[in-house]
């Protein structure tokens, strides 16, 4: 108590007003700065990791269950009954996904073709997503294709008009270097709509009905992998057991993140490195309290004389220089608090700070703030700040010192 009393005194009091009062506002400012930057980068890292998720989710399913050797499995193994009662099962489709060519006047580009079943819009609506046309592949016996923006563009498909699409895929077991053309199956199809979403999935994907893929693959009544989509709250891992008993052995079924695991643990290793980064400019900004701190211990010599002199031992002296540094990065830390916190919050709701891009997905940057970015923030500079002063007093106020 008597410590904490003196530390305030020491910077608060208009009777200690001195230059060395006025470094330690200028180290508050210095230790604030780093910790709402730190916050900032933080935030910013989970907000690009939420977009990045929610852009995966159109392609990516809450569940995705596919055949443990071989490449399809054939629909009639599957009970569809028994999935459908199972709780917090939403809807599920049949997908059938094979490597294409595509041909459109004389432009060509590789793509995969994702054949859908007539379920696949209670799993994935991308209604909104498509920017022309309409989300349908098919029509009756009309069969259409659905293409990405980047995958038009490339293809040099410039109105619905005019946009019949060639496909091209491999004949299984009948590919010949002599008459290489007649060892594709071939099909010509309208492009009915056109969705945008991220550059990759663009230019990665072309729906089309799950009928016409299995007849351009050669793969009838068959199908590469089944996806579900659950109800809200629902307990996913519980789930994925439930319909990984339901489908037996044969599938492996596989969570969003297990689908892309790698991709996200990358993301994690990113966002970390950058948080250690950032400690590490916390630290260097730091110094600037130990020399306030080493100052004020010089300036008050003539205390440290009247209070040893009045009984105080060498570690209430210490305590007191030690709390005082505390205390400036404390109220260091505070303000970069307010500031992080207040910044990310203002960005994360109003999205004040716009992207310079005019076709990337969303207009402002992405942020979203977490306590637990917030704790790890304020322990680890805790840590420093702790470190950091008692050895400076330490070393300042040496054992000998009569």
């Amino acid at each position: 108590m008597l410590a904490r009393l003196f530390a305030r005194r020491y910077l608060f009091s208009r009777q200690s007003r001195s230059v060395v009062n006025l470094i330690s506002g200028l180290s508050v400012a210095a230790v604030s700065m780093p910790v709402a930057a730190m916050i900032i980068l933080l935030s910013v890292f989970n907000g690009f990791e939420t977009l990045v998720k929610s852009m995966y989710s159109a392609f990516d399913a809450d569940l995705t269950a596919a055949p443990r050797t071989g490449q399809t499995f054939v629909l009639s193994q599957v009970d569809t009954a028994a999935l459908a009662r199972i709780p917090g099962v939403a809807s599920f489709s049949f997908l059938l996904e094979q490597s294409a060519l595509l041909e459109h006047g004389d432009r060509q580009a590789t793509a995969t073709v994702r054949g859908v079943d007539d379920a696949y819009t209670g799993v994935f609506p991308l209604g909104e997503a498509v920017t022309a046309g309409e989300w349908r592949v098919r029509l009756g016996d009309l069969e259409k294709l659905v293409i990405g923006q980047t995958m038009a563009w490339e293809l040099g498909i410039r109105s619905l008009a005019d946009a019949d699409v060639t496909l091209y895929a491999v004949r299984r077991g009948s590919f010949s270097s002599l008459l290489p053309v007649g060892s594709y199956a071939r099909r010509t199809e309208p492009v009915g709509g056109v969705f945008s979403l991220d550059l990759e999935t663009e230019r990665t994907y072309v729906l089309s009905s799950l009928r016409l893929a299995q007849e351009l693959f050669d793969y009838p009544g068959q199908a590469t992998s089944l996806v579900f989509r659950l109800d809200a709250g629902a307990d996913v891992h519980a789930v994925r057991r439930e319909v990984a008993s339901a489908l037996g052995d044969t599938f492996r079924v596989r969570t969003r993140d297990e689908l892309r695991a790698s991709f996200y643990r990358i993301m994690t290793y990113e966002k970390w490195g950058i948080f250690f980064i950032a400690l590490l400019v916390l630290v260097v900004a730091s110094f600037s309290v130990v020399g306030a701190l080493s100052m004020l211990i010089v300036e008050k010599r003539a205390d440290r004389a009247t209070l040893r002199a009045l009984g105080a031992d060498r570690a209430l002296i210490r305590s007191i220089f030690r709390r005082e540094g505390l205390l400036i990065c404390g109220l260091g830390a505070a303000a970069g608090v307010v500031l992080g916190v207040g910044a990310s919050l203002v960005q994360q709701h109003f999205g004040l700070i716009e992207i310079p891009v005019e076709t990337f997905l969303t207009k402002s940057y992405p942020v979203e703030f977490r306590l637990g970015d917030l704790a790890a923030v304020v322990l680890s500079f805790g840590v420093v700040a702790w470190l950091l002063t008692g050895l400076t007093v330490r070393s300042m106020i040496k054992n000998d010192e009569r």
